[in-house]
């Protein structure tokens, strides 16, 4: 007996009368709760997207501040906004 080979197509997991792409595409549109990613997939990628947010905020809270527009003696818009 041979071995099935792994794979992540949608297709193989769904048992349809016949295995015709637009049988499957019928099936797809017709089931959409059964379609899409894995819970375990959506929450992996989820706990990776807080934990990037994270890092992100941590990384502008530590950064120095930057004065862009310093305000000069010299200049005689100081104090005003455009």
């Amino acid at each position: 007996m041979t071995r099935r080979k792994k794979t992540r197509s949608l297709a193989d997991k769904v048992s349809i009368r016949t295995g015709r792409r637009k049988d499957y595409k019928q099936w797809r549109h017709e089931n959409p709760d059964q379609v899409g990613q894995s819970k375990r997939f959506a929450a992996k990628k989820e706990k990776q997207r807080k934990l990037q947010a994270q890092r992100r905020l941590a990384r502008q809270q530590s950064a120095p501040d930057i004065e862009i527009h310093p305000a000069t003696k010299d200049s005689p818009n100081t104090g005003e906004t455009r």
